[in-house]
């Protein structure tokens, strides 16, 4: 028998009056099991038992569910963390190739995802690649920074070092129809940040305070990981704007240009093998295809009818990030 929780059943409704912005729904059957699978994907010639382990980081990186219909969905820290723990209990697995396709995303996800990294390196003592995609944007070079060394696609988009914090100001919109906002707080500051009014200086003051102390942190975290550059240096790259592969290179910002084979021949090098077996991580509902790509929903118990996705104003509230957006 099937059980549709409320909150199901409304978002349900809501497509049917209208109300959905997308208009379509993902429904999908899961299996009971969701404990993390280890699949090759590339099989070395011969016998071979050492591994590499190609983990996949994607996405805006926050540090909360990504939501789906039915369930909480993945937690983007969470699921990383899975996977690292993952490759450091298997002996098999000698290196990890990070692949990295990512804007960015909170200043905490990202901080903790570069201190996971840290952790399974001192802990296990595997040497990992960063492999940057598309994208690997603030956040995302926040936490490569964490690697042994970082290559980049040479289509690739990097650095947006810096820091964003979003807020809206809706007062004039509720003043042209009529509605007032009245906060009752315990302190002048309880309340700032509020959509509902203007900002006041003394509040801009605190929140670019926090952005600031932010800021120093990525500077601190980038210096850490790119030992070769001077602070001067990176304070001059480090003004938020985006780089080619090829800029990257030429300001010190990565190691070298180059394709995902040569990622993991990097990982090899490093871990000291000639050969070694390529596996990922996932979970039972998905299989994997091969190194660059993991399908969604590839299981055959899947059933895709909707997609659903509810607006984003429902439940954003201001917050700190390391994220390439123009949105913020």
């Amino acid at each position: 028998m099937t059980i549709i929780r409320r909150p199901v059943l409304l978002t349900v409704l809501f497509s049917l009056w209208g109300c959905n912005p997308t208009g379509s729904f993902k429904i999908t059957a899961l299996p009971r099991d969701l404990t993390m699978e280890e699949e090759v994907v590339t099989r070395a010639p011969g016998f071979v038992s050492d591994r590499i382990a190609v983990i996949e980081v994607s996405g805006i990186l926050m540090n909360a569910h990504v939501p789906g219909l039915f369930s909480e969905g993945e937690h983007p820290v969470s699921f990383t963390v899975e996977k690292l723990k993952a490759a450091a209990e298997d002996r098999r697995v000698k290196a990890v190739v990070l692949r990295i396709n990512s804007p960015g995303g909170s200043v905490t996800a990202s901080d903790s995802l570069y201190q996971e990294v840290l952790d399974f390196k001192r802990t296990s003592g595997k040497p990992v690649i960063a492999y940057f995609q598309d994208v690997a944007a603030s956040g995302a070079y926040y936490m490569a920074c964490a690697s042994d060394e970082i290559m980049a696609q040479r289509t690739s988009v990097t650095g947006s070092i810096g820091v964003i914090m979003q807020m809206m100001d809706f007062s004039r919109l509720i003043n042209m129809v009529g509605v007032s906002a009245d906060a009752i707080k315990s302190g002048a500051f309880k309340d700032s940040g509020s959509p509902f009014r203007t900002m006041r200086p003394d509040e801009r003051d605190v929140f670019q305070g926090l952005v600031n102390g932010f800021y120093e942190q990525f500077i601190d975290t980038v210096q850490a990981g790119r030992p070769k550059l001077d602070r001067k240096s990176i304070l001059k790259l480090a003004d938020g704007r985006v780089y080619t592969a090829e800029q990257a290179l030429e300001n010190g910002l990565i190691d070298r240009i180059g394709t995902m084979n040569e990622a993991i021949e990097s990982a090899k090098n490093k871990a000291g093998i000639k050969a070694a077996n390529v596996v990922m991580y996932h979970r039972p509902l998905d299989w994997t295809p091969n190194i660059y790509a993991t399908r969604p929903g590839g299981s055959p118990q899947a059933i895709n009818l909707f997609n659903v996705q509810l607006p984003s104003f429902w439940t954003r509230q201001p917050r700190f990030m390391y994220i390439w957006s123009v949105e913020g």
